[in-house]
This record gives C-alpha cells, sequence and structure tokens, in this order.
C-alpha cells in the first residue's frame, strides 16, 4: 500500500547537471585546513554538488574524537562561498539545528542513531516547523522499516516537504563482508511506499572499507537510486574517524569514472523484485553459516568428550540414525533426498576431521 505523501521532487531543490549526484566531504570536520582542501578538490568532481562534515559526532564511547562544533561551521560557510558546493551536517539535538541555519547550512540529516528514537525525531521535527530546509533521513542501525518510515512521516507532519531518505546498511550479523548488511529489500520497500521519495545511497557506511565502495554504489545506481553519499578526505590515513572507509579525492574521482547509470526502463520491476528474493538468499545463508558454525562447536566437545573417555569416533549406528531421521524430515519439508545425502555426508565428514584433530587419530569412516 502507498503512503501518500507529498513531497518535492529532488530536482527542484537539489539541481543536478552530471549523474549520478554524489555528496562528499569528510566523515568529520578536523581542522580548517583539511576541510578547505578536501571541498576544493572535490569542487573538481563534476557529480559532486553537496559537500557533507561531520560537525558533532555521536561517538559509541566519549574516548573518540566527537566533532569540532560550531567551529566547523564557520568553515562550511567559506566552503560554500569559495566552491559554490552546497553544505550539509548532521543533527541531533535542536541546538544542532538552530546553529546550522544560522551559519546558512543548505541540508540537514538525521543519522542513525537518531532515527532509532522517535522522541529524539519528534524533537527534531518540532524544531523545523516553519523552515523550509531540506532533511535527508538515514535508515535507523536496526533492520526496522517502521521507524524509517515514521521519521520520514514527522518531518512531513512538521511541514517538511523537501525530504530525501538515505540507505547506509543495517547491522545485522558481526561476520560479514560489509560493515553494514545492504539488506536492499528494506530500502526498495521504502520506494514502493514513497515512490516519490528520493533515495541516497551511503556506500561508505555500508561496506567500512574502500575497496568495496565501487561495487555497492554500481547496485545502488542500478536499483534507481537517485545518488551517493560517499566519504572522503585529503589524507585518509591521518582521518581521526572511519580512516578506512574514506577515499582521496582524486581516488573518488577515479571509481565514478567506472560507474554506469544504466536505463531503468521496463525492468525496473524485474530488477526490484530480483533483488528482494536475492537479499533474503543472502540473510538465510547468513543465518545458516551461522548455525553451522555453532554445530560444528558442539561437534568439537563431543570430541574432547570421546577422547577423556575414550570413545571411539566413528559411531556407525549414531550416523545410520541420523540420516534416516534428516532424510525423513527433509523430503516432508519439500527437499530431495539425494541432495539432503549428499549435504549431510559432507557435514559428516567434516565432523568426523575435527573429532579426529581433537583425538590425534586417523581412522577410517
Amino acid at each position: 500500500m502507498k503512503n501518500e505523501l507529498t513531497i518535492t521532487p529532488l530536482e527542484e531543490w537539489l539541481p543536478v547537471s552530471d549523474k549520478p549526484l554524489v555528496i562528499s566531504g569528510p566523515c568529520s570536520a578536523e581542522s580548517y585546513a583539511q576541510v578547505m582542501e578536501t571541498a576544493r578538490e572535490l569542487s573538481k568532481i563534476p557529480q559532486v554538488r553537496v559537500f557533507r562534515a561531520g560537525i558533532w559526532k555521536p561517538r559509541t564511547r566519549p574516548t573518540g574524537f566527537e566533532g569540532v562544533g560550531i567551529e566547523g561551521l564557520k568553515w562550511l560557510q567559506e566552503v560554500k562561498a569559495e566552491t559554490g558546493l552546497l553544505t550539509t551536517v548532521e543533527v541531533a539535538k535542536p541546538g544542532h539545528i538552530e546553529s546550522a541555519l544560522k551559519h546558512d547550512i543548505d541540508i540537514l540529516w538525521f543519522g542513525a542513531r537518531t532515527v532509532v528514537n522517535p522522541f529524539t525525531v519528534q524533537e527534531l521535527c518540532d524544531s523545523l516547523k516553519g523552515h523550509d530546509v531540506p532533511v535527508m533521513v538515514k535508515n535507523p542501525l536496526h533492520p526496522d522499516f517502521k521507524l524509517w518510515l515514521g521519521a520520514i512521516e514527522r518531518l512531513h507532519k512538521a511541514g517538511i516537504r523537501k525530504i530525501a531518505a538515505v540507505h547506509r546498511g543495517f547491522y545485522f550479523y558481526k561476520h560479514a563482508l560489509y560493515r553494514n548488511q545492504p539488506m536492499w529489500e528494506i530500502p526498495i520497500e521504502l520506494q514502493r511506499q514513497l515512490p516519490g521519495l528520493p533515495l541516497i545511497c551511503d556506500p561508505s557506511h555500508i561496506c567500512g572499507k574502500r575497496d568495496l565502495l565501487q561495487g555497492i554504489s554500481q547496485k545502488a545506481l542500478d536499483l534507481g537510486m537517485a545518488g551517493l553519499m560517499i566519504e572522503s578526505h585529503i589524507n585518509p590515513a591521518s582521518a581521526l574517524t572511519d580512516a578506512d572507509q574514506q577515499l582521496t579525492p582524486d581516488a573518488l574521482a577515479q571509481m565514478l569514472s567506472h560507474l554506469q547509470v544504466r536505463s531503468m526502463s521496463g525492468t525496473a520491476e524485474f530488477e526490484t523484485l530480483l533483488e528482494q528474493l536475492r537479499s533474503e538468499i543472502d540473510k538465510i545463508d547468513a543465518e545458516l553459516l551461522d548455525i553451522l558454525a555453532k554445530r560444528m562447536k558442539i561437534v568439537e566437545e563431543i570430541g574432547e568428550y570421546k577422547r577423556e573417555n575414550n570413545i571411539a569416533v566413528l559411531q556407525i549406528r549414531r550416523w545410520a540414525d541420523i540420516i534416516f531421521d534428516r532424510q525423513n524430515i527433509g523430503s516432508k519439508l519439500g527437499l530431495n533426498k539425494e541432495f539432503l545425502l549428499q549435504m549431510l555426508q559432507l557435514v559428516h565428514k567434516e565432523s568426523i576431521r575435527k573429532q579426529e584433530e581433537i583425538m590425534g587419530t586417523k581412522e577410517e569412516e
């Protein structure tokens, strides 16, 4: 069911001449020189239309760099005056909004840590009443679609019409390729329910590593997202926050040159459905691997117990019972018996190997 919100089209408040639209800048504004040097180089890239920088940083622990505060807003004013780039910052308190607007910041954004709390979102929305400033809303840390949608609805209720959503991935399993899992089906559902809402992808926070950025950026464009928010630092190695995911402006320009903006005509529905199904498989596979790892941990405990009690690794009757039981259960679930047998044999072979390793033996299966 589509949600009927009146949202101002992106091109009416953010002119874009080169695709994809790119919002870029350092994770954190650290110094005047760092901000200005980065902005000057980014302004040479046609796709970069907006300069982003963290002014107030919500760190997990107070020992981390928490931003330069209001002084950094003055640097962004100078960035805009010198380069012509628009500016955007994250706001997490009503006081942040007041200071940002006082320093002519063009676009605000709500961060992932803010969107998880409807009380905080409502306070920010109350502070925005009567203003005509664009606001971008990042998805919450965890995959809660309604929290993301709710934050957008609260903004709309406060009178904000220039809204965009930013997909920055979701925390899922700790042992994963990405810092935050893309879970593409969630932003796809947001697009389905709010077809007029611009959706921007933040590959930096999804990937957590600069060498993964291009693949995620291309995927976002293939799904028809309006643009990319990518962190860039004049010297990433010296960055005070998120050094591994930031690119130099030159590296960003090189990456953008390899991205393709493909026509979505006639294929959007197919690609959307396909990506939803693939995302489901990705989640299930992660769960399968986690369960398999837990199973092998128990196998190791059994191996230790057998060693302590001088019991043979291979228990023929137990193995026959497993085959009979699992094939019966699996076939009732619609799984092929031959496939089940091959899978069980592979798992059993690895289980025997682990137990033999523990017991220091090499028994024949």
